[in-house]
């Protein structure tokens, strides 16, 4: 079923909020990140709700917190906000962010209960971030592993957790490439 006019609402909206972002440690722009994360959820069947949350996902974290949220729920309705929500990893209240390892088993214990629509938002996001993870090992080795605060250990527990949560409740698809993905990632020998 063809898209609507939301879409392209939520496409300029996503591009003016990270419009000045740039992805760790590349200098490109953000916004094909976000692209590339709502291309694997349309790829595996998602709504156009599921498809604009994609766009979307980073934009509380990242790019103004609960009144971003409060934004993209009154121009997108409940259910993308609560994708968003979802897709989340920590509220920004104007504090900093908690520590990074009990956040991110925070993140993880909560998709154990997360709705599908949340999940394939986050699987997508997940896989697209681990792919451009094997491909700055293969463009600059181990070095890519400097572009994160928990080094290479902390992001090997992370993807590996985050995989086999996916594995466990889906989605398949994506919880399989994802895994292969992975699984090159934890072999790779520079």
């Amino acid at each position: 079923m063809p898209y609507t006019s939301r879409f392209e609402t939520a496409l300029s909206f996503a591009a003016r909020l990270h419009l000045t972002q740039a992805r760790k440690g590349t200098g490109t722009p953000y916004i094909g990140h976000l692209l590339g994360v709502a291309s694997l959820v349309i790829e595996n069947g998602g709504d156009e709700d599921e498809a604009i949350a994609a766009l979307l996902h980073d934009a509380v974290e990242d790019q103004g917190g609960k009144p971003t949220e409060s934004v993209i729920e009154r121009m997108f309705g409940k259910k993308v906000a609560d994708i968003v929500r979802g897709c989340t990893d920590c509220d920004d209240e104007g504090g900093p962010k908690p520590a990074w390892r009990p956040r991110k088993e925070a993140y993880i214990a909560h998709l154990k209960q997360a709705d599908s629509s949340t999940r394939l938002v986050s699987a997508s996001d997940k896989l697209y971030n681990a792919r451009s993870i094997l491909d700055g090992l293969r463009a600059c080795g181990e070095g890519v592993w400097k572009r994160f605060s928990a080094g290479k250990e902390g992001q090997l527990w992370y993807y590996r957790t985050l995989t086999d949560e996916f594995l466990r409740g889906g989605p398949d698809a994506l919880a399989k490439e994802l895994d292969a993905t992975v699984r090159m990632i934890e072999g790779w020998k520079s």
